[in-house]
C-alpha cells in the first residue's frame, strides 16, 4: 500500500492505511495501548488491543515519545462518547493490525507536544531540529511556504521574472556592516555577502528584464537585538517604465490578495490602505510605522498603511548628511534641481513609500534615480569624494549611461510578515534555523574557529587581544 498521509483518513472509514510518524504520546491502560501518531499533515489516535495478538501488544508497549515508526491498520469511527473535538480526525482511530519500529529516539532534551512558549529559547536553538517537530512550528513554516508559493504564482501572472543575484558581492556603504568573505585566490582581496540585492536589481532593469522578483537572503553584520537576524529573506522586486503609485498599486494588491488566500482568518482594517506623509505620521503617531489598528486587542486585525514623502537626506553627528533610507533613490519630481544643484538639502523629499502594519515597517521601497549625474550628486552631498564614488559605485554610473530606463521597486521583510500573519512574537519563530538574538547558532556552534591551515590558506592571521 502507499503510504496515507494522517489528515486524509478522515476519508478513508473501513479502509487498510499505512501510516508514518512519530509518537506524539502512548497511554498503557492495562488491555489496551493507545498512541498518538504524528507526521507534518496531522495527530490521529492508534489502538492496539486483544485483536493485535500477544507480540504486537507486548511491541506496543515498548514503544516511547518521539520513537518513529510505521503502522498498519483499519480506519475507524471512534464512538461518540470518545470523539477528540480537539483535532481534525478526532471523529477516527485506528485500528492496529502491524508495527514496525523505524528508529528510536533518547528522550528528548524538552516537551515536543505542548506549543514551546514556557521553554527556554536557548535550548530550543540548541535542539532545533526538534523544536520544528511541534504543530506550533511546524504550522508556521507551512504558512511560510504559502506566503512564498503565493508570491511567485501572483508576480508570475503579473508577467515578472524570478532571478537570482549574486551572494559573493562587492562590499559598499550600504546603511549596515557587510559580512565579508576573505578569498584565497586573491591574496587580501574580499568578497562582501549582499546586504539586498539592490545594485543588481536596477541593474536587470538596464539589462532590459523590465519585471524582476526575488525570494532573497540578505546578510546584515548589524549589533545584536531580539528581533533582528544577522541572515534574513526578502521579497525583493523591480520594475521599469513605472511612477510611485503603479509599484505601490501593485504591492497593495498582492498584499490583500496574499492575506485573503493565505491567512483568511485576518481582516484588514481598511481598503484601500490609508496613506500618510512622513511628516504626518511623526507630527501624529511620533513614529514613522504607525499602529492604525482601532482595536488592538484584536489578534487577526491588519492595519496596514503607506508612509510617503520622506526626507532623502539627514544630519551627521559630523555636521554632513547621510541618506535616510538608500542613496539610490531619486527625488521627487519638483526636487530634482535642489539635487542637482546640491541646495535646500534637509528640504529634498524622496520617492521612498514604506509599508506599516500593526506598528511595524514590513517593506520599503523608491523610484530610482536612472542618471548617472543624479545618483553621482547623491554621493557628493554625502561628501564622497571623486574617488570613492568611482571605486564604490563607479559600475553602477557606467551601467546608467548605457541607456537605463525609469525604474522603481520594493522590498518586503517577509520573515516580520510571516511573523505578524501568525502572531508571534519574534521573527525567530517562523524560522526554520534562526539565530540567537545575539547572533549565534547554537545548534550548528556557529560562529567557531578555523584550523590554522584554512586561516593559512586564506592569508589571515588572527590577533590575540591584549590583555
Amino acid at each position: 500500500m502507499e503510504r496515507v498521509w494522517i489528515k486524509e483518513i478522515i476519508s478513508k472509514t473501513g479502509e487498510s492505511v499505512d501510516l508514518y510518524g512519530w509518537v506524539d504520546n502512548r497511554r498503557d491502560h492495562g488491555k489496551i495501548v493507545f498512541i498518538d501518531l504524528r507526521d507534518r499533515s496531522g495527530i490521529c489516535q492508534a489502538v492496539f488491543g486483544p485483536w493485535s495478538g500477544k507480540e504486537l501488544y507486548e511491541q506496543a508497549q515498548k514503544i516511547r515519545n518521539e520513537w518513529v515508526i510505521k503502522i498498519s491498520g483499519i480506519v475507524k469511527e471512534r464512538p461518540e462518547n470518545l470523539i477528540n473535538k480537539n483535532i481534525d480526525t478526532g471523529k477516527f482511530e485506528i485500528e492496529v493490525k502491524n508495527l514496525e519500529v523505524l528508529n528510536e529516539s533518547l528522550t528528548p532534551p524538552f516537551e515536543i507536544n505542548s506549543d514551546g512558549r514556557n521553554i527556554g529559547e536557548e535550548i530550543r536553538m540548541k535542539y532545533r531540529y526538534l523544536d520544528i517537530r511541534r504543530p506550533r512550528l511546524s504550522a508556521n513554516l507551512s504558512l511560510r511556504h504559502k506566503v512564498v508559493k503565493f508570491i511567485r504564482d501572483f508576480l508570475d501572472k503579473e508577467n515578472f521574472l524570478e532571478i537570482e543575484t549574486p551572494i559573493l558581492t562587492k562590499s559598499t556603504p550600504e546603511g549596515a556592516r557587510d559580512y565579508v568573505v576573505p578569498s584565497r585566490l586573491y591574496p587580501g582581496k574580499f568578497f562582501a555577502l549582499p546586504q539586498s540585492p539592490q545594485q543588481y536589481k536596477q541593474l536587470l532593469m538596464v539589462g532590459g528584464v523590465e519585471k524582476y522578483f526575488q525570494i532573497a537572503r540578505c546578510f546584515r553584520d548589524e549589533d545584536t537585538r531580539g528581533d533582528r537576524q544577522p541572515e534574513f529573506t526578502q521579497l525583493d522586486l523591480e520594475m521599469s517604465f513605472v511612477k510611485r503609485e503603479d509599484v505601490m498599486a501593485l504591492n497593495e494588491k498582492l498584499l490583500i490578495d496574499l492575506v485573503h488566500v493565505c491567512a483568511p482568518s485576518k481582516k484588514i482594517q481598511q481598503i484601500p490602505f490609508p496613506r500618510l506623509t512622513y511628516k504626518e505620521a511623526m507630527e501624529k503617531y511620533k513614529t514613522d510605522r504607525p499602529d492604525l489598528r482601532e482595536d488592538k486587542n484584536d489578534p487577526n486585525l491588519l492595519a496596514f498603511c503607506w508612509v510617503i514623502d520622506f526626507p532623502f537626506f539627514e544630519k551627521t553627528d559630523d555636521g554632513g548628511f547621510t541618506f535616510t533610507h538608500n542613496p539610490f533613490s531619486a527625488p521627487k519630481e519638483e526636487f530634482i534641481n535642489d539635487l542637482m544643484e546640491k541646495k535646500n538639502i534637509e528640504g529634498i523629499l524622496t520617492s521612498q513609500y514604506d509599508i506599516a502594519l500593526n506598528g511595524f515597517e514590513i517593506g520599503g521601497g523608491s523610484v530610482r534615480n536612472h542618471k548617472s549625474e543624479a545618483l553621482k550628486k547623491v554621493f557628493e552631498i554625502m561628501g564622497f569624494n571623486e574617488e570613492r564614488i568611482l571605486n564604490n559605485f563607479g559600475h553602477m554610473l557606467e551601467a546608467f549611461s548605457y541607456g537605463a530606463p525609469p525604474h522603481g521597486g520594493i522590498a518586503w521583510g517577509l520573515d516580520r510578515l510571516v511573523t505578524l500573519l501568525s502572531n508571534e512574537p519574534n521573527i525567530r519563530e517562523v524560522i526554520a534555523f534562526p539565530k540567537t538574538g545575539d547572533a549565534r547558532d547554537l545548534m550548528m556552534n556557529a560562529p567557531s574557529e578555523l584550523e590554522k591551515k584554512q586561516l593559512d590558506e586564506l592569508h589571515l592571521e588572527i590577533k590575540k587581544n591584549k590583555k
